[in-house]
């Protein structure tokens, strides 16, 4: 009997004891540094707004102020690039025709103003009659329109009234004589720039730290 009861008893008592489930496990929630908060949401705080607005407005008066001396500038350099243009063709247009080209100051795209006022424009034409003036049959090559923007456009004596070029491409007064002149072109304010014209016909620019008056 004792025999019999022993094969009945397992060996081992565990293996008669139902399976131990594991306990349920706590979702975990991701771990957060020390010292930081919740995710800053995007965007700029008034401070930083207030801040750009005063950045940018600085900036935007320094530009204009830049710009509002650029501009003259650029209107008393264009005046005188037109000027070396127009001595540049009135060369060529010599050489070309093989005569006497002019030019001369002009308010009416016509005649050649006496006074030598050539910012009010002036007038390209041929002078075989070599006057260094403009006479009713001549013709008109080119005709360039007033300065204005408060530019003044003045030569020195040997090209006050007039430049004119032979067949061979030298500036000649109407005497003969070799023409060598500055014209001076000016804006209150500015710096003058000056278009020198060479004893080879040929002008060139320059500017001048001296103040126009």
């Amino acid at each position: 009997m004792p025999a019999l009861l022993r094969s009945l008893v397992p060996a081992r008592l565990p293996d008669l004891l139902p399976a131990r489930w594991p306990a349920p496990s706590a979702a975990r929630s991701p771990a957060i540094a020390p010292g930081s908060g919740p995710p800053r949401a995007a965007g700029f705080t008034l401070v930083e707004v207030m801040i750009g607005l005063a950045v940018g407005a600085a900036l935007l008066f320094a530009a204009a102020g830049s710009l509002g001396s650029w501009i003259p500038r650029a209107e008393q350099r264009n005046q005188a690039d037109a000027l070396v243009q127009a001595l540049h063709h009135a060369r060529s247009e010599a050489i070309k025709r093989g005569h006497r080209v002019d030019l001369c100051p002009s308010a009416d795209g016509a005649t050649c103003d006496a006074a030598g006022r050539w910012e009010l424009g002036w007038l390209l034409f041929d002078d075989p009659d070599r006057d260094g003036d403009r006479a009713a049959g001549e013709a008109i090559v080119r005709v360039e329109a007033r300065a204005g923007n408060g530019i003044t456009v003045r030569g020195n004596r040997p090209v006050a009234g007039y430049v004119s070029f032979t067949a061979q491409g030298l500036a000649r007064l109407a005497s003969g004589a070799l023409q060598m002149g500055t014209f001076t072109v000016c804006k209150p304010g500015l710096d003058t720039i000056e278009v020198v014209l060479a004893n080879g016909g040929r002008p060139r620019l320059q500017e001048v730290p001296v103040r126009c008056p």
